[in-house]
């Protein structure tokens, strides 16, 4: 397993379903929490994707239960919070995942992408942290991680709108809840993923990764576990005086101006 820095923990991981490979974010941050020592809460609203994930965590000796409900849901997010407290007695660590596309320009898109993409995307973020608080606040704390996107902070690769307009709220979201929380002693915190290659968008061509890569100043492609490895970090005790931040993924891509990695693009 990991060194035990969740050691004693109880995480869990909304959005926690494995789809194969490329790996995706949530499937890569409930492995690594259990390898780092925590018990982990599996919650998704796929069963097979989640009996993968499940299955990956027992067979490498870890421990992890699931729990299947629909997030945009204000009962499931209830019965997800009783279902933690009644199999772990606690909750200490909540990692927010759960997303879809919602691509087009604002000219473009339907009352029903904005209805589908807010609801999935930040609905279910404000329910699952409007029912974690409490019963975080009586276990004397805990770390939740959001996971937001560069696009929430800059227009990005694409035209979607509502996408981007959904990873500013988790951002906000997460400042907010910093500052009304924090005197619980929760420490709330977003991840800004840039362009990792991942479950998300498996569907990209080889030119387009390549564009991808070289707009980044380092030049390479990320993944599903860099983001993992920054949620174990965020939720662990190293991370006690750190809430309200936003840490970018990026291979450096926010320092950058488009002319500045423009030699590089055209390499």
């Amino acid at each position: 397993m990991g060194n035990n820095r969740l050691s004693g923990k109880i995480a869990m991981v909304v959005g926690a379903g494995s789809s194969g490979e490329p790996a995706g974010t949530g499937y890569a941050a409930a492995l690594r929490f259990a390898q780092e020592g925590a018990k982990v809460l599996l919650v998704d609203i796929h069963r097979e994707r989640a009996e993968r994930t499940h299955q990956e965590i027992v067979e490498a000796g870890g421990t992890a239960s699931i729990f299947l409900a629909d997030a945009t849901q204000e009962a499931a997010c209830i019965g997800m919070m009783a279902a933690c407290q009644d199999r772990y007695g606690s909750l200490d660590i909540l990692f927010n995942n759960v997303a879809t596309y919602g691509s087009g320009k604002i000219t473009q898109v339907s009352d029903a992408d904005i209805d589908a993409t807010l609801a999935i995307n930040l609905k279910s973020m404000m329910l699952t942290c409007k029912h974690a608080v409490p019963l975080m606040a009586a276990s004397g704390g805990g770390s939740i991680i959001n996971i937001a996107s560069i696009d929430g902070l800059r227009a990005g690769f694409s035209a979607n709108a509502p996408y981007a307009v959904t990873k500013a709220g988790a951002i906000q979201l997460s400042r907010v809840m910093a500052v009304h929380h924090g005197r619980d002693n929760i420490r709330v915190n977003a991840i800004a993923p840039g362009h990792i290659h991942g479950a998300f968008v498996r569907h990209l061509d080889e030119e387009t990764r390549s564009l991808r890569r070289k707009a980044g100043p380092l030049g390479s492609e990320g993944n599903a576990w860099d983001v993992a490895w920054a949620a174990v970090f965020l939720a662990s005790d190293e991370a006690r005086w750190i809430s309200g931040v936003v840490l970018p993924i990026d291979a450096g891509l926010l320092a950058a101006t488009p002319l500045s990695v423009l030699q590089n693009i055209l390499d």
